[in-house]
């Protein structure tokens, strides 16, 4: 009888071309995980993500699910799959799931988390974990701005020229700017993303927060619906994929919001079950 996993996975991006797994010798998170998870299956596995993370682009919380015909511990899954997986990829949480979970279909909402790090001097810890500025930014500006961006629009000012979206509109449902000491945290929730389109975000909020331009050029920048009126794509060094949220009845494990070296900040809990 074939049944349903759904796992909990956090992964260091920096040495590997993205999630998806791609042609031979192309190192990607998909491959070593299902590599993985074959050994302690003892059968090919395909493992489906919530959402696909591009090349260098981190998780503190990616979920995936996969169907397997074994019968198996939870405890199997996650440390015995580790045993297998290389250092910066590691299952931190398994449950055997209802046969109709998708970890894609059945997501309301995946969210993100952008780091910057403020410093004259560039860091060598976590030198690929967060994105690096030498420059002053006012963070309070840059939450001022990104206030435009929440609600349904068109972000086609946001979105990768390659992108292959059919459509540009999406909806934010939360976006807020915090200062954490020398981070500047952008932590964005939505149904569902274009692709670069936090990194766009993060290089014009950067920009405005720098005083280079004024708080009302992101909403210029969103009117415009056209990518060349947008500014920078920030590097993908700071881009953690940190929660997907799934309605209550599936009871998939809920990690704490990463990534893990931020400070704990106490936040409202969102329903968006309704």
């Amino acid at each position: 009888m074939t049944k349903k996993v759904v796992l909990v996975v956090e992964y260091n991006g920096s040495a590997y071309k993205g999630w998806q797994a791609q042609k031979f010798g192309v190192p990607s998170v998909q491959e070593n995980l299902e590599k993985a998870l074959a050994v302690i299956a003892n059968h090919p596995v395909k493992v489906i993500c919530a959402g696909r993370t591009d090349s260098g682009v981190h998780a503190s919380a990616q979920v995936v699910h996969f169907e397997t015909n074994v019968e198996r511990s939870e405890r199997a899954w996650t440390l015995g799959v580790n045993t297998y997986l290389p250092v910066d990829i590691s299952v931190v949480a398994a449950r055997h799931v209802s046969e109709n979970f998708h970890a894609r279909f059945s997501a309301l909402s995946r969210r993100y988390r952008y780091v910057i790090y403020q410093s004259e001097l560039r860091p060598a810890i976590l030198a690929k974990g967060v994105t690096w500025t030498y420059k002053k930014l006012d963070a309070e500006v840059m939450k001022e701005a990104a206030k435009v961006f929440v609600g349904t629009h068109d972000f086609s000012s946001f979105r990768a020229i390659g992108c292959q979206a059919n459509t540009p509109i999406r909806t934010i449902l939360h976006f807020d700017v915090q200062q954490l000491g020398q981070y500047i945290v952008l932590d964005v929730r939505a149904n569902a993303f274009l692709h670069h389109m936090i990194r766009n975000f993060a290089g014009v909020l950067m920009s405005i927060g720098a005083g280079e331009k004024t708080v009302s050029w992101s909403k210029e920048v969103l009117d415009a619906k056209d990518r060349c009126k947008g500014g920078i794509t920030a590097p993908s060094d700071g881009l953690y994929f940190v929660d997907a949220q799934y309605p209550d009845i599936f009871n998939i494990p809920v990690c704490k919001l990463g990534p893990h070296f931020l400070p704990y900040v106490e936040e409202p809990s969102y329903d968006l079950s309704s």
